[in-house]
Order: C-alpha cells, then sequence, then structure tokens
C-alpha cells in the first residue's frame, strides 16, 4: 500500500470541473471523480459551504482530504467529496459568498482563493488494501456505505452499467421491486442485495471481483428480473413484511419446484393473522420450506414458565427425572405447526435433553 501526501491548489482542482448530472461530477482537468456515478447526491447546506469558502479565504485549514489512484491514472475522491464540490461551485459561480460570486472578487482574492493549498494523501494499493483503507478513513461527513466503498474499490464498466440499474433514484430495479424490497438505490441498497442474492449470499466482493472488467453488467439485470418476476408470480398479494424477504435465495432454492400461488395465498394469509407468529417477514421463507425458525413463534412467558414448573413439580413428563427450573425448556404439548397455542393450557416443562429430542421428531 502506497499512501503520499500531496500539495494541490485550488485552480488545479477547479480546472475542467464538470457537473454531468446522473453521470457524476469530475475535476483536476477531467482526472478526478469528485463524485463518481455510483454515489448518492449529497450537497453541503448554505452555511456549510460558506465556511469551507470562508476558510479558504482566510487562509485557515480545510481537513485533509483523501484520494485514490486507479489503474488508468486517473483519481477518485474517497473523503472530502462535499468540501471539493463546494470549492469547485464557488469558483463556477454557482453560489456566493458574503453576498459577493467568484467573479465579484477582486483579483487579488480570486488568485488567494486559486492559490489556496489542499493537503491530499493519494493511495495505490490492492483491491483488499484500498478497502481496509477506505473503511479507516470513511469517519466524517456523509458516510459512505460499505456497498458504496466496493463500488470505489471495483470501479470499472461493470460498476458503471451496475449503477444505471440499481443506484439511481427512479432506477429501473426500483420500479419493477419497490414492492418486495427494502432500503433506497442511492444507498446502494438494491444493488448490494442483487449482489447478495446473485452469490447465493456470499460476500458481494466476490462477484464484482470476477465481474469489474466486464462490459456490463447484463448478466446480473437479467437474473434480478428473474427474480422478481417469480416473487410476483409466486406471491402475487402484497404485504408490507414481503419487503424482508430474501427473494433471490429463496428463487435460487424453488424456481425449479411448480407452485400453487392460490394454495400458497391461504396459507399466508392464515400465518399473517396467527398471533403466535412474531416474524411475519418470515412467512413466505416457512410456506416454501416448512422452517418454523423462520417464524419467531412466540415463546411462553417466565410466569407460565413457573407455573407449569410447579404443576409438574419439577418433573420432567417424558424421562421421569427431576431438574432445576433452569435446567429445564418451555414446550408446546400440542405442537405450534398442530394447531398448539401458546397458552398457559398447552405449556410443559422437558429436560433439555427430551425437548432436543421431541423437537428433532
Amino acid at each position: 500500500m502506497d499512501i503520499q501526501l500531496h500539495e494541490i491548489a485550488v485552480r488545479d482542482l477547479v480546472a475542467g470541473y464538470e457537473d454531468k448530472g446522473d453521470e457524476g461530477v469530475v475535476g483536476y482537468g477531467g482526472k478526478l471523480d469528485i463524485r463518481p456515478a455510483y454515489q448518492r447526491e449529497f450537497i453541503y447546506k448554505d452555511k456549510q459551504r460558506e465556511a469551507v469558502i470562508d476558510s479558504v479565504m482566510h487562509g485557515f485549514p480545510l481537513n485533509v482530504m483523501y484520494w485514490a489512484r486507479r489503474e488508468d491514472g486517473s483519481f477518485e475522491v474517497m473523503d472530502g467529496q462535499q468540501r471539493t464540490i463546494s470549492l469547485c461551485q464557488f469558483a463556477a459561480g454557482d453560489f456566493s459568498y458574503d453576498m459577493r460570486f467568484f467573479a465579484n472578487l477582486t483579483d487579488a482574492e480570486r488568485e488567494r482563493f486559486l492559490a489556496y493549498p489542499l493537503m491530499v494523501y493519494v493511495c495505490e494499493g490492492t483491491d483488499e488494501e484500498k478497502l481496509r483503507w477506505f473503511q479507516t478513513i470513511n469517519i466524517a461527513g456523509e458516510k459512505l456505505t460499505e456497498q458504496e466503498l466496493r463500488n470505489a474499490v471495483y470501479a470499472g464498466p461493470w460498476t458503471s452499467d451496475a449503477k444505471r440499474h440499481f443506484s439511481r433514484p427512479g432506477c429501473a430495479a426500483y420500479r419493477i421491486a419497490s414492492s418486495y424490497m427494502d432500503g433506497s438505490p442511492i444507498r446502494q441498497d438494491y444493488l448490494e442485495t442483487a449482489l447478495r442474492w446473485i452469490g447465493n449470499g456470499a460476500d458481494p466482493r466476490f462477484y464484482m471481483a470476477l465481474h469489474q472488467h466486464d462490459p456490463n453488467a447484463n448478466p446480473l439485470w437479467l437474473y434480478f428480473q428473474q427474480v422478481v418476476n417469480w416473487a410476483k408470480a409466486t406471491f402475487p398479494v402484497i404485504r408490507a413484511p414481503m419487503k424482508k424477504v430474501p427473494w433471490g435465495l429463496l428463487y435460487n432454492k424453488f424456481a425449479e419446484v411448480p407452485q400453487d400461488p392460490k394454495a400458497l395465498e391461504a396459507r399466508v394469509a392464515k400465518l399473517v393473522a396467527d398471533s403466535d407468529v412474531q416474524k411475519k417477514s418470515g412467512i413466505w421463507e416457512y410456506v416454501l420450506d416448512g422452517d418454523e425458525r423462520h417464524l419467531g413463534i412466540r415463546a411462553f412467558d417466565d410466569n407460565t414458565r413457573l407455573e407449569a414448573y410447579e404443576r409438574q413439580h419439577g418433573v420432567c413428563p417424558l424421562c421421569g427425572a427431576h431438574f432445576e427450573l433452569a435446567q429445564m425448556e418451555a414446550d408446546h404439548i400440542t405442537p405450534w405447526r398442530d394447531g398448539g397455542r401458546t397458552i398457559p393450557a398447552n405449556c410443559q416443562m422437558l429436560c433439555k435433553d427430551c425437548n432436543r429430542r421431541k423437537g428433532a421428531k
């Protein structure tokens, strides 16, 4: 990992400044991605950006900034984005400071502004080294999400195309999946989720490293559409808890298994109305794989457990041995899956070994 401190004048930073909207913001003669297209738009409020200009005009120090050098020799801002944009916008005449725009300054004032030296750390290294470093410096202002950091490390044609589908306000992914997914495209939630789905739960870095230099992200986008279409066809009735369902992981496992949407909906509706089901978002997984752990079935409270223990005189009804309360666990006499409710009359205390054996049946 190579990290070097550079002194860069504001005039060099603002040279070639261009705000391309959704395509990002560049400066430093076009060699610096100030706000890459993958990052959400965040601009300092008036008082914040005026404070930046005030510091420069009075020669006060600004906090050090951090850039990453890319393989092609270009750079990307990793920390200091809003300060950088404020400097560029002021030089471009986008806002005024102390009731004056840049064009209203005297020649001496303009020169003082343009000659101001910025302290910039520039780093080069492996993807893993840069990610670790970016995580370390991501400590101030509007912090980057983990996916934004990954996008920076694995920048390339694949990442740019993926952002087009998943990372912009009102993007295509949001338009087709917002009823089935939680999160925000501009915070990279949609892209991160799609990557975890296609990787079957693996760290998104594995897929990104493998495809960083692909010309586009078409395979990911096509996969995502298949997942959403399958979810809509299998569970067409929209309910709020569905947004937390890992649809891609279910698609990977059950896409080839024939399903009856009407029968599934009847089961879902019944479970949604069941007060014993504490984790409603697990219902859709449960109706496909039958694992009750998805549901967070309501447990017996401490009073019910103690009453059952006293009623049994501390004796496990299955093995006949006596145990202390802490050595026993509450059990549904009639299992929940067979209609047993979480009520005192359906509670018994079993020793831990018997409870495990019963649960394994």
